[in-house]
C-alpha cells in the first residue's frame, strides 16, 4: 500500500507494507543476497484469515469456546471432555474411519456451542473447516439443482472440506414427521462421499442414533460408524437453556 508524504516543497512516496517483517507482504523473507528465502510469520495469520473467511462461521459463533461453555450436569461435562479430547487427538484420527464426533438430543442443550468450540480450536491449528447449517443449505441446494455447474460446485465445498461441521441435521423433517426424499438424497451424497474418503465431520442433531437410522438407514449407519465412541446424547429437557 503506497502513500504520499510531503517533505518541504517535494513529495516523496512512503511505502507502508501489509507486513512489516517480510516487507513485500508476500509471506516470504528474502535474504540480503537474494539467493534464499524463508517463510514469514505472517503466513500463519493469512492462512487463518483465509480459513475463517471460507468457513461460513459467523462472528457470533467465533465467540463460542470451551472456556465459556459451562456444563450444568454430568452429561454436559462428559460431552465437553469428549469434545476437548477430539481436538487433542484430531491429527492422529483425522484419516481413520472413526474420525468424527456427534452431539445429539434436546434443543438448546449446547450441541452447537460444543461443535463450534471444536471448530474454533482446530481453525487456530489451521485446519480448514466448512460450516453447514442443515436447513439453510439443503433449501439452497434444492433451489439451484437445475444449474448443474453451480450445484456441483456448492456440493463439492461440503464434500471436500478438510472438516465439515453439519449443524442441526434433519431439522427440516421434524415438522413433517418424516424426511423428504430430496433432502435425504442430497445429504446422503455429501456424507457418503466423506465416508468413502474417511473425511471427518462434526455433527449436531436433535435425533438420537436410532432415529437417525429410521430417517435414512444408509446415511445414519455411516454417521454412526464414523462417530463411534464420540457420540454425546442430551436427553434431559432441563438442559434446554432456552426454556429457563
Amino acid at each position: 500500500m503506497d502513500t504520499i508524504k510531503r517533505t518541504g516543497m517535494q513529495q516523496t512516496k512512503e511505502i507502508k507494507y501489509d507486513c512489516p517483517i517480510c516487507k513485500e507482504g508476500n509471506g516470504w523473507i528474502i535474504s540480503e543476497d537474494g539467493t534464499s528465502a524463508k517463510p514469514c510469520q505472517c503466513q500463519g495469520a493469512r492462512r487463518y484469515k483465509d480459513i475463517l473467511d471460507n468457513s461460513g462461521i459467523t462472528d457470533i459463533f467465533q465467540k463460542m469456546t470451551f472456556l465459556n461453555y459451562k456444563p450444568k450436569d454430568k452429561t454436559q461435562n462428559t460431552a465437553k471432555k469428549i469434545a476437548m479430547d477430539y481436538v487433542k487427538n484430531f491429527e492422529k484420527i483425522r484419516n481413520t474411519r472413526q474420525n468424527s464426533i456427534m452431539f445429539c438430543g434436546v434443543p438448546g442443550s449446547g450441541k452447537t456451542h460444543l461443535s463450534i468450540a471444536i471448530c474454533n480450536e482446530l481453525m487456530n491449528q489451521f485446519v480448514g473447516i466448512r460450516y453447514m447449517p442443515y436447513k439453510e443449505v439443503i433449501n439452497y441446494l434444492k433451489q439451484i439443482k437445475t444449474d448443474e455447474e453451480l450445484y456441483q460446485r456448492e456440493m463439492s465445498s461440503y464434500k471436500t472440506a478438510p472438516l465439515l461441521m453439519l449443524d442441526d441435521l434433519f431439522k427440516l423433517s421434524e415438522r413433517r414427521g418424516q424426511a423428504n426424499e430430496a433432502d435425504t438424497d442430497i445429504i446422503y451424497e455429501i456424507i457418503n462421499s466423506r465416508y468413502m474418503k474417511s473425511m471427518p465431520m462434526i455433527i449436531s442433531t436433535e435425533y438420537d442414533a436410532d432415529k437417525l437410522l429410521s430417517v435414512d438407514m444408509a446415511t445414519g449407519s455411516r454417521i454412526i460408524e464414523m462417530t463411534k465412541g464420540r457420540i454425546s446424547e442430551f436427553r434431559d429437557m432441563k438442559l434446554n437453556h432456552r426454556l429457563l
